[in-house]
């Protein structure tokens, strides 16, 4: 994809132009990403107090006991969505579905071992070690591009 910015003092709103052959994937993706804004905030309680998350700061997202938490670098936040809505809330070029019960940050994997046959054992930057369930290995193959 080729991007070219120009400057003109006369412009006083930003514009965006998409010239294409034809409308792909990435191009629908791109359309999306623009037209949405930005990134949706997300918010988790811990110690009896609401805090914004960054999500460049998530780890994993994981659900245990009907409660869904979000691990950071600053600690382990409940959240009060669902698993399956915050999915759909994530940049999903970062985060990706590993099991019905978690959701990972790709890019604070440190690892993934595939010599496990039927499932992947993923490291992730912070020293934890989670796996990809059976159903979701050949989804994140995919993700990953093997």
């Amino acid at each position: 994809m080729e991007i070219e910015i120009k400057i003109d003092a006369d412009c006083s709103e930003p514009r965006v132009v998409i010239v294409t052959d034809k409308i792909t994937d990435e191009v629908t993706a791109l359309m999306k990403k623009l037209a949405d804004g930005g990134p949706p905030l997300l918010t988790g309680y811990k110690d009896d107090a609401l805090e914004i998350l960054d999500g460049q700061d998530i780890y994993r997202i994981y659900s245990v006991n009907g409660k869904v938490y979000a691990v950071t670098e600053r600690g382990e936040y409940v959240l009060r969505r669902r698993l399956y809505e915050l999915e759909e809330r994530l940049d999903k070029s970062c985060f990706a579905r590993i099991s019905n019960s978690e959701i990972i940050n790709l890019k604070k994997v440190r690892k993934f071992d595939l010599s496990l046959t039927g499932t992947i054992c993923v490291s992730m930057t912070n020293g934890a070690v989670t796996y990809v369930s059976r159903r979701y290995v050949s989804k994140i193959k995919q993700v990953l591009g093997i």
